[in-house]
């Protein structure tokens, strides 16, 4: 019989993943019973500070699992960490396509962010057991994933993810409303309203059907590029989790700044690329951790540095006064 990650990991490290769900449990009550009692969007300030909560946070996890399991498996979860918020960029531009093509306001885009980080944690928890479980029974699902990675890494180079058009007339949106009715109307953070003694959903009930969408969509990627990083379950989901739980506020600070990062893209298809290749060819020739972490940030702080300095290059300076 299979066991879910979480088994996997109580048996092997019941404090650590005792820990693991305390810290998350605690996480999401701050955030849904503290601090997001009421409809208001965060500043670009705040978003930022919570942003950098919640990598903290990460960072502490990391050093506890240094302090319980050891320097190796401490550097494999900062790894798997640094790879899926890395990849999971790519989502929240998705995110931002589709609040404006629903025309979602601010102050309810948190709400649908949150209950889909928790359906994400589900569905990251059936998609990690799945393809733990097929990698030790199959071992060339391997070269799969790395196929896998490597034509995303390809895709997102020529600018092929993303162009989605219009979400709120998809293919899957199309296909919801045909399932179930919704009016066309928002009621305040409301995801189901009644209509004539008929219970129907709301526009923002429908943009988080896409949002849950997007992300298994995603997890296509992130997964096998996680599972390059390691086999272990434990921190393989927790990696994930802590990334994931950052993404709400992370995804307000992009939103503020989305034009300033025009080569991050870049950064992340060379990213996608580089671990696929590193699992294709774990079989003759294993790249450290180390390195492998060292060369992801590396990418991502090129990307970041060139779209900056671009960016500065473009604003125009105000004349002084």
């Amino acid at each position: 019989m299979n066991n879910t990650p979480l088994e996997i990991a109580h048996h092997s490290h019941p404090q650590l993943i005792t820990g693991f769900v305390m810290v998350v449990l605690a996480l999401l009550a701050l955030d849904l019973f503290v601090l997001r009692k009421k409809d208001e969007a965060p500043t670009t300030k705040q978003a930022f500070l919570w942003s950098g909560f919640y990598v903290l946070t990460a960072l502490s996890f990391c050093a506890w699992i240094w302090s319980r399991l050891g320097a190796d498996s401490a550097m494999t979860f900062l790894t798997g960490y640094v790879v899926e918020l890395s990849l999971s960029i790519d989502n929240l531009f998705v995110f931002i396509l589709i609040f404006g093509s629903f025309k979602i306001g601010a102050k309810y885009q948190h709400r649908v962010l949150f209950w889909g980080v928790l359906g994400a944690l589900i569905m990251r928890a059936i998609c990690i057991s799945v393809g733990v479980a097929a990698l030790e029974r199959f071992q060339w699902l391997t070269y799969v994933f790395a196929v896998i990675l490597i034509w995303a890494g390809i895709k997102t180079f020529k600018g092929e993810e993303g162009n989605e058009g219009d979400p709120s007339n998809g293919l899957i949106a199309n296909a919801v409303k045909r399932l179930i009715p919704i009016d066309d109307s928002y009621r305040g953070h409301s995801f189901f309203t009644k209509k004539d003694g008929r219970l129907m959903a709301t526009p923002l009930f429908l943009a988080l059907i896409l949002v849950e969408v997007s992300d298994v969509i995603f997890a296509v990627d992130s997964i096998p590029a996680v599972l390059a990083v390691s086999k272990d379950p434990f921190i393989v989901y927790s990696s994930n989790i802590f990334a994931i739980l950052g993404l709400r506020n992370l995804y307000f600070v992009l939103a503020s700044m989305v034009n300033m990062f025009k080569h991050l893209d870049k950064a992340i298809s060379f990213i996608l690329v580089f671990i696929g290749i590193k699992i294709g060819i774990e079989h003759w020739y294993h790249i450290p951790v180390g390195i492998a972490l060292s060369i992801i940030l590396g990418a991502l702080a090129l990307g970041i540095g060139i779209s900056l300095a671009q960016h500065e290059e473009r604003t125009p300076h105000q004349p002084p006064r």
